[in-house]
């Protein structure tokens, strides 16, 4: 597919449709004053001002996959409980497709409640399980996979060690759309780090890849840091291999080309959520088969854009826009 500029690009991402696969959760945040300490324990008092939940973890990369213009689809396993039933109401309130998602009866669902005072994060409170799906429930999200992949343009895999994906789940998925020639991108976690064998995209961040391999390196060693995805590409496979490496900015190589793209200067405020923007950039640059520099210069962008906000925040696809074709992006 030929592209005549930037916004083209930016055109064609409304066409496409994004199925993503992972671990989904509740982002729950109580706002509130602390004004005395409690006479029974000497703790705050918070007195409650505001309530919000929002969608988390691979339903947040869903949020940046539909800010992009480009129709997100979850797979994922939820509770039979209340907070699942906040989330399924979120996906409503966002319009999102919940046709991929699977209640199990043995699980909870993901769910980080926040409570601040003021400015200040006073406490976490997490509920959730990360045990791998029963039988039954890895049957249904499996059932979700074949019915759904087909219909896409391109598969991400959004892992969180939460439980959802697994290694016959990667396989099963992997084959599948390798065989209907649909690309999949891969933000992988710790415990299934090596078991992507033969995707298209493969992005960890630096501590990742660290983590993944059993490995140190100096990452500002350009020979150190390509040796080390050497290592990754004898036990995976895969086509491409995207690094993040925060201040260093991002880091592609495939077998025919390398690139290192250098990060932008910003005013950094939060960086939650900035790997989810990225992920979602790549993909979908990858769903339309762009170039790999044009994919690692777009998403380093976007990641870096949405530093600049305080929370986890969706990209503005506008802004992106903008910026990207400020800095004369080449595609």
């Amino acid at each position: 597919m030929t592209f005549q500029s930037i916004k083209d690009v930016f055109e064609a991402f409304n066409n496409l449709k994004v199925l993503i696969i992972g671990d989904v959760m509740v982002d729950a945040y109580d706002w509130g004053k602390v004004e005395r300490i409690s006479p029974e324990a000497p703790v705050p008092i918070i007195h409650l001002e505001k309530r919000e939940n929002r969608l988390g973890g691979a339903a947040n990369v869903a949020l940046n996959i539909q800010a992009l213009g480009a129709k997100p689809i979850l797979c994922a396993a939820i509770g039979n409980d209340l907070d699942g039933d906040d989330f399924l109401k979120l996906l409503e309130n966002q319009k999102m497709d919940n046709s991929g998602i699977v209640r199990s009866q043995s699980r909870v669902t993901t769910t980080k409640r926040r409570v601040i005072a003021g400015t200040q994060h006073i406490l976490r409170i997490d509920n959730e399980t990360d045990k791998p799906l029963n039988t039954e429930d890895k049957k249904a999200i499996l059932l979700k996979i074949k019915e759904l992949a087909t219909k896409v343009d391109v598969v991400i895999f959004e892992d969180y060690d939460k439980g959802v994906i697994s290694e016959d789940i990667i396989a099963e998925t992997v084959a599948l759309c390798k065989a209907q020639n649909i690309p999949i991108a891969v933000d992988p976690k710790k415990r299934n780090f090596l078991h992507y064998k033969g995707v298209t995209l493969f992005k960890p961040n630096l501590k990742e890849l660290k983590e993944g391999l059993k490995i140190d390196f100096n990452p500002d060693s350009a020979t150190e840091l390509k040796a080390a995805v050497n290592q990754l590409n004898e036990k995976l496979g895969a086509e491409n291999y995207f690094i993040t490496l925060s201040e260093r900015g991002v880091y592609i190589q495939s077998s025919a080309e390398t690139h290192h793209i250098s990060a932008h200067l910003r005013e950094i405020s939060d960086v939650s959520g900035a790997g989810d923007t990225v992920i979602s950039t790549a993909s979908l640059c990858l769903a339309l088969g762009l170039p790999n520099k044009f994919l690692a210069e777009l998403a380093n962008l976007s990641g870096g854009l949405v530093c600049e906000f305080v929370g986890v925040v969706p990209i503005e696809k506008d802004k992106l826009l903008k910026e990207a074709e400020r800095l004369d992006l080449q595609l």
